[in-house]
């Protein structure tokens, strides 16, 4: 249909009219307060909702924290009355944020949302359930002396002074709840001493003897000790003491410490001194504590306690000194006897020095003298460098004494050290006289020299053959058959160039230093078969081997020898004449050297039984 412009101005205005009509708000919603822990009994009513503009056909719903989220089915509402229930306690430390809760209203027909959504919230009231606690229940800590009135863990100044080393103290914590809750917590206090008194010396002066210092110089133990008091607790920083030189130590003759476990100084004499030119030495010494000393817990400038030590110098008999010790000297072995060696010089300023006689103390090869007015070493056998009284080195060393004139008298002691030049003195030698050589394996032997002179007297060697063996039989002229191959050094290789039949061979050699010092030396060689080691095998004894039947057989060879024998001079005429005897001669030199006499005779046989069974 078609409208006309009054009816659209009409309709307009109507509309207009519709949407900025005002209307009354329908939900009456607040805050609810629930008290926590409520005893109930539950369900407990907490509050109820209602709609204005709504007819009967309605119900209620509602849904969030507390009823379909956790902490689910803490909170429900009846559908018809509105009267939200709560079904449980609540403890607010467990739910500090208000519940915030979502509120429908439906037709029960048609399920049709009559209304906005609007929501509450549930806030839980607080009530004193919970008791203030410490953690942990008991502390303990440290508070210095004098500590001022106002810092934390503050103890009282006076107390101390009765020497109260510890406070216990019960703290307790109230809060402000009705009813009020609390608990206590135990705290101990450990006074910690601080350096309120400075040490003091028991004794201020002390006296010591000369006599005291040269035992303890040799003993090397400490001089005296001195103590001191302190009031303040004992193993502290506060009670530990320092001690110092205050003056008479400037040429640091002496050294004080102090014993941790007494507390007290401990002196020692660490330089001789020359106590002859000295009546009296004084020393002073002062201490104070490691800590700095507090007074009104404020630290303060003190003078440190102070104590005289008196040295009294009796003069004792110090022994003579050696001006040198050791004393070196240098020469060459070897050397004719007769030579000062040294003459040594001393100084001792309590005696006479004409009056002190010296001695020779300790002389392993009695090479030396000693002149007892002067000291004048001298030689008085010729010295060898290698002599086991040097013990392998170069070094010979005695010891000498001088002996003043004092009651009681004193020794004086040092060593001279006698450095000996070596000279070529020494043929080189073999170190083993005697190898096998191994003929089955390889026709080679190594063969070293040692020489007990030193560089460049000693190796590298040179090795030859001494020229022709002079033995007899088959040792004769064996070098012709060996030689020797080797780089400079201490060893050689003796090689055969031939098959050498089993036995000893002498071998001349001849072996040559640096210097060309020539050793003659015979090597013994035995060649054999060595089997599987290197060593000589030897062959069974011949009736081991042959066995019984051998043996017999052996008898039976050697009784038909004789046999013949007796059958060849019983044919020869009896009658010994020069030509005879010259050709009897001559025959036996010609066969002397055969094992057995040629027999070609027939019927020596049998007649040879006859003679024998006769």
């Amino acid at each position: 249909p078609v409208i006309s412009s009054e009816q659209v101005k009409t309709l307009s205005l109507s509309l207009r009219t519709t949407f900025l009509r005002r209307y009354k708000r329908r939900w009456v919603l607040s805050t609810i307060e629930l008290a926590e822990d409520e005893p109930g009994p539950f369900p407990r009513e907490l509050s109820q909702m209602f709609n204005d503009m709504v007819g009967n056909d309605h119900e209620f719903r509602i849904s969030g924290r507390g009823v379909n989220l956790e902490p689910v089915n803490l909170f429900s509402i009846d559908p018809d009355t509105g009267i939200v229930y709560v079904h449980r306690s609540v403890d607010r430390e467990s739910y500090e944020r208000p519940f915030h809760i979502k509120f429908d209203i439906y037709n029960k027909t048609t399920g049709a949302k009559l209304d906005r959504e609007l929501s509450f919230d549930v806030e839980i009231i607080d009530i004193n359930d919970n008791t203030p606690t410490f953690s942990p229940t008991q502390m303990t800590a440290d508070v210095e002396e004098n500590t001022e009135a106002g810092e934390k863990h503050s103890p009282n100044k006076y107390e101390y002074t009765y020497k109260i080393k510890t406070y216990d103290i019960i703290v307790q914590a109230k809060d402000h709840g009705t009813p009020s809750l609390s608990s206590t917590a135990a705290v101990t206090l450990n006074i910690v001493d601080k350096n309120s008194h400075s040490p003091m010396f028991k004794e201020k002066k002390v006296h010591i003897f000369e006599i005291l210092l040269q035992l303890l110089l040799v003993l090397w133990l400490s001089l005296l000790t001195v103590a001191v008091d302190d009031l303040d607790t004992p193993k502290t920083p506060g009670w530990r003491a320092k001690y110092f030189f205050i003056k008479g130590n400037e040429d640091g003759s002496y050294k004080i410490e102090t014993d941790p476990d007494t507390n007290e100084g401990v002196l020692s004499v660490i330089k001789r001194k020359d106590f002859e030119r000295t009546t009296e030495t004084t020393l002073e010494i002062g201490v104070e504590n490691e800590e700095n000393l507090w007074v009104c817990n404020k630290k303060t400038e003190h003078s440190p306690d102070s104590a005289i030590i008196i040295i009294n110098v009796i003069d004792v008999n110090d022994p003579p000194e050696f001006k040198q010790s050791p004393i070196y000297v240098y020469g060459t072995e070897e050397e004719q006897p007769g030579e000062v060696l040294l003459t040594p010089e001393i100084h001792d300023p309590d005696s006479n020095i004409s009056q002190i006689r010296f001695v020779l103390l300790e002389d392993p090869a009695n090479w030396m003298s000693i002149d007892k007015k002067t000291g004048a070493i001298t030689a008085i056998k010729t010295m060898d460098r290698e002599s086991p009284f040097l013990n392998g080195t170069d070094e010979y060393k005695i010891v000498i004494g001088a002996i003043d004139d004092g009651e009681p008298e004193a020794t004086g002691t040092t060593t001279v050290k006698i450095h000996l030049r070596d000279i070529n003195d020494n043929v080189p030698t073999l170190v083993n006289k005697g190898v096998i050589m191994c003929a089955n394996k390889v026709n080679k032997v190594m063969v070293a020299a040692k020489d007990a002179d030193v560089a460049p007297f000693s190796l590298p060697f040179t090795f030859s053959l001494g020229g022709d063996d002079k033995s007899n039989g088959s040792n004769k002229r064996i070098t012709q058959h060996l030689y020797i191959f080797h780089p400079p050094g201490e060893e050689c290789g003796l090689i055969s160039q031939k098959i050498l039949t089993y036995r000893n061979y002498s071998v001349p050699l001849e072996i040559r230093d640096q210097e060309n010092m020539i050793g003659h030396e015979t090597l013994e060689v035995m060649v054999c078969d060595c089997g599987k080691k290197d060593v000589c095998g030897y062959k069974e004894p011949l009736s081991v081997r042959l066995g019984a039947l051998g043996i017999a057989l052996l008898f039976v060879g050697l009784l038909l020898f004789l046999c013949e024998y007796q059958y060849l001079y019983s044919s020869i005429p009896p009658r010994m004449d020069g030509w005879m005897a010259s050709t009897s001669h001559n025959l036996i030199s010609e066969e002397g050297n055969q094992t057995l006499i040629q027999y070609n005779q027939e019927g020596g046989l049998s007649e040879c039984k006859v003679c024998c069974v006769n």
